[in-house]
């Protein structure tokens, strides 16, 4: 009977055969090709008993953990095996860290076990070097996640942070092979890594100076008796901890530049970020305005310049020790003012430690800083008297001289019409209306930005000024086309080759080259590119103007980065017309020589013939035309004839238009005396 029964179970497929060895299980798995598909993607079966010889489990047989694989060819997948089986503990930290939330809130990238220790058949101890959780190894293992841009993005995160470590001087000490360098795993935790709002976890700002205290732990004590520290003792959140000054990921050495707590920086970055605010004020009774009145000072102002040995907040407060000025046992307190200033002022005296830092701080009423602000007042008020009536003084002498000089001026020749005149004060007025309100923006804390009031009040201003320019383009253009003085105006304006030859030989002759000096037309090439150059500008300014001013609609029609690309062209254009206008048109009507102190033709329209006759020598027409309105009856025949010179060539009728003045004073001499 009992032969029967063992026949029937061999037949069912059901054996008593004892537990698998894994040598029966690598009949299988120890070929390299084997592998499964798993949503749609080729997972590899393989083990490689190299590596799980030599791995921490190697000393447990397959189905310790594969427990729910009875026979050999088992036809069920197994289910996964748990670490929690072993590893309990770690698994109860990992369940409380931001890990597991993530994967509980369907997060499929989160981080498991596997993805840090490595497949459970190669896994070595953490002391082993090639382990990937050694701890020259974390950064790299925690990099493969969160130095993936894609992969932290996909999650609400950055990347940054994780270059940021490898810029800072841990990762670089890591990197050099330094094994008591801070890795993520010192700052964060190992399984239960929580967030840093979560009051457990060692980056919770609370619990900063302890954890960074496992490597700096005489920093810490220094830190703890400090005033800061005292203020994070009582849980004040307004007080710095150490990643408030030394950054988080990026922190670097006192001595690179790039370090929030270098030379340079300690002050205008680091300390102004507390002591330069009215928040101290306002909540702790701390002065505020502390950098300011700092960079005023001597030693402000020579770091500013560049001075590495010049004092700075820590020079005199201390480190990490900062405490109050009444502690006895503070730098600042006036029994250790000696000590202090005498590290930089060897031999300095009591009486030499009377004088201040913060130079005129708002809340000192010592004799110094009451006396230094009475001077100012007296000194800015006397600045603004003597140098405003020197101003006017000036001015008033100027303004008679050159209105003097201009009546003495014979000035007939007609440069500009009345029409031309407005249009002309038009784009001016409305040009620097636009250069100030513009910088304005960009330059908030600026002299002119205090001109135009507030931000609703500068657009508004603005807006007006560029509607009045745009609709001046608009009228010129029909100006240009429509009447008579337009078109010419447009045709003396056309670029040709003589412009060309002209720029090399004016070039030429200012440089002593041996060029004649090239005669011009109604206008040189300088007027000519800058009148292009107008046109240029004001279609470039307008077309990205009206973008920025209907910003959402532009918005909804083409890609968001087309307005960025407006706004970098709108202030550049807006920079370089400015400084065009200032070192181009300025010279032409102030400073040039022949014209100063100024070209009055924008305000009446006129120039002297000589002046005109100098400049644009071969201007037949309105030479003639300024020659017809001052001659006299008998000079009739010789403008006829130099019009008739005309047939000859612009040349012969310069010459005649030259011959003007010399025989209306012959006509004079010959006239009959009464």
């Amino acid at each position: 009977m009992w032969a029967f029964a063992a026949l029937l179970l061999l037949l069912s497929g059901i054996s008593f055969a004892q537990k698998l060895s894994n040598a029966d299980c690598l009949a299988c798995h120890g070929d390299n090709t084997l592998s499964k598909e798993e949503s749609g993607k080729q997972i590899s079966l393989y083990v490689n008993d190299k590596k799980f010889q030599g791995s921490v489990h190697s000393a447990f047989g397959c189905t310790d953990c594969h427990s729910d694989v009875k026979a050999v060819p088992h036809e069920a997948t197994p289910s996964k095996p748990a670490c929690a089986t072993c590893h309990a503990d770690q698994q109860s930290a990992y369940d409380t860290g931001f890990h597991a939330a993530a994967l509980k809130k369907g997060d499929t990238r989160a981080a498991r076990c596997v993805d840090c220790h490595g497949s459970p058949h190669e896994i070595v101890p953490a002391s082993d070097p090639a382990s990937r959780v050694h701890r020259t190894n974390i950064p790299a293992t925690c990099g493969s996640c969160h130095g993936q841009k894609f992969v932290m993005e996909a999650s609400g995160h950055s990347a940054q942070p994780f270059a940021s470590y490898q810029e800072s001087v841990h990762g670089r000490a890591v990197a050099a092979g330094k094994d008591g360098a801070a890795v993520c795993t010192d700052c964060h935790g190992s399984h239960d890594i929580r967030s840093a709002g979560d009051p457990k976890s060692p980056i919770f700002k609370f619990n900063v100076p302890n954890t960074c205290a496992q490597c700096h732990g005489g920093v810490k004590k220094a830190y703890a008796e400090s005033i800061h520290g005292q203020a994070i003792a009582r849980g004040n959140w307004q007080a710095p901890v150490c990643t408030d000054c030394h950054g988080i990921h990026s922190i670097k050495a006192p001595l690179d530049p790039a370090s929030t707590v270098s030379t340079q920086s300690v002050a205008q970055a680091t300390c102004a970020r507390c002591h330069e605010g009215v928040r101290l004020t306002q909540e702790f009774g701390v002065p505020a305005h502390r950098v300011s009145t700092y960079m005023d000072s001597y030693h402000g102002l020579a770091s500013r310049l560049g001075s590495q040995v010049v004092a700075n907040c820590a020079s005199c407060h201390g480190v990490h020790n900062i405490l109050p000025s009444s502690d006895p046992r503070s730098t600042i307190n006036r029994a250790n003012l000696v000590k202090t200033c005498g590290q930089c002022h060897p031999g300095v005296t009591e009486k030499f430690v009377l004088a201040r830092v913060h130079v005129d701080a708002p809340l000192s009423a010592d004799t110094g800083s009451v006396a230094v602000r009475w001077v100012r007042r007296f000194y800015i008020s006397m600045i603004l008297a003597v140098i405003g009536a020197m101003l006017a003084h000036n001015f008033l002498i100027w303004r008679m001289k050159a209105v003097a000089r201009r009546k003495a001026e014979h000035r007939v020749l007609v440069r500009m019409s009345p029409n031309q005149r407005v249009q002309h004060l038009i784009l001016l007025t409305s040009f620097f209306v636009l250069v100030i309100t513009g910088f304005a923006l960009k330059f908030p804390d600026s002299w002119f930005a205090a001109m135009v009031g507030g931000e609703k009040m500068r657009g508004i201003v603005h807006r007006v000024a560029a509607v009045v320019l745009i609709s001046l383009g608009l009228y010129h253009i029909i100006y240009a086309a429509v009447s008579r003085e337009g078109r010419r105006l447009l045709r003396d304006f056309l670029p040709g080759m003589k412009d060309a030859h002209d720029v090399v030989a004016n070039l030429g002759h200012y440089l002593g080259l041996g060029y004649e000096r090239p005669q011009f037309a109604r206008f040189n090439y300088a007027e000519k590119a800058e009148y292009w150059a107008l046109v240029w500008g004001m279609v470039i300014m307008a077309a990205t103007g009206i973008m920025l001013w209907a910003k959402v609609t532009v918005g909804d029609l083409v890609p968001r980065w087309w307005l960025d690309i407006a706004s970098a062209v709108h202030f550049y254009e807006a920079v370089l017309a400015t400084l065009a206008i200032l070192a181009w048109h300025f010279y032409q009507v102030f400073f040039d020589p022949d014209t100063y102190p100024m070209n009055w033709a924008w305000y009446d329209g006129k120039m002297s013939l000589e002046h005109y006759r100098e400049e644009h020598g071969i201007d037949s027409q309105s030479l003639l035309q300024a020659s017809g309105a001052e001659k006299k009856p008998a000079e009739n025949g010789l403008a006829e004839a130099a019009a008739n010179a005309g047939n000859n060539g612009d040349g012969a009728i310069v010459k005649a238009a030259k011959e003007l003045p010399a025989n209306k004073e012959k006509q004079e001499e010959l006239a009959p005396r009464p």
